[in-house]
């Protein structure tokens, strides 16, 4: 798991100083499972109803620690990180949604909820659903970089491009074909010679594929969890 971490830490370098502060740019939110102002995981069934919040708006919504699409695991900035903020006042409830990006800069931000019930459940639900209504009428269509898809790739693919200095990788000759090396120079991939030119079989840790070049880009393609994942690579030789 090592070369996929390195793989992943090339993907994130670069992105502290250049996140996006554009809801539209985002197409995932990670929740945490348990709030900080709650005693237990999903208490009162809070985070489960935020996260229907958030689907509802189109998102992808994902919770901390549980399974989530490669590219996300390869690159934690493609998701905004979502949570609730309660402030107690005398005789009300308030909540207020907030929404950050990788770097912790805030990308959303609801106006507050409020509630005078007593009880808390229903002081929860109340003021959430008042700081929901910021979010309603919030202007919000996914418009990143895999919005378009790339030509002849079909629509259940699932790419991630890579193309700057910061993540290139650099080719290096062996009797079966090149290795990838970072700009540690630590192997990430291996590319195994085929029969047909510029065409590779290729190997990360314990994900196999293929490598080719398509419309002047290296594509690295393999199935994970039984869907195909497509990914451009920077390579210099």
């Amino acid at each position: 798991m090592k070369k996929i971490a390195l793989l992943a830490a090339l993907l994130f370098s670069g992105v502290l100083f250049a996140q996006s502060t554009d809801i539209n740019d985002y197409k995932y939110v990670v929740l945490p499972k348990q709030f900080t102002f709650l005693s237990d995981k999903n208490q009162f069934s809070l985070n489960d109803l935020t996260k229907m919040m958030f689907e509802k708006k189109g998102f992808e919504v994902y919770y901390e620690g549980d399974e989530m699409p490669f590219e996300l695991k390869m690159d934690k900035c493609k998701a905004l990180y979502g949570d609730l903020i309660m402030d107690s006042k005398f005789l009300s409830t308030q909540m207020t949604i907030v929404l950050k990006n990788c770097v912790g800069q805030e990308v959303f931000k609801s106006l507050e909820g409020s509630s005078k019930e007593k009880e808390l459940r229903k002081a929860y639900y109340e003021s959430l659903r008042e700081a929901s209504k910021s979010l309603e009428v919030t202007d919000y269509k996914y418009k990143g970089e895999n919005a378009q898809p790339l030509q002849q790739q079909t629509s259940q693919d699932k790419t991630t491009v890579a193309q700057s200095k910061d993540n290139q990788l650099y080719a290096k000759p062996t009797s079966y074909g090149y290795e990838l090396l970072d700009k540690t120079q630590k192997t990430v991939l291996k590319m195994y010679k085929t029969s047909q030119s510029d065409s590779y079989s290729a190997k990360m840790e314990d994900i196999t594929g293929v490598v080719f070049k398509k419309d002047g880009n290296w594509v690295f393609e393999y199935y994970l969890n039984d869907e195909p994942v497509s990914q451009v690579l920077n390579i210099k030789f």
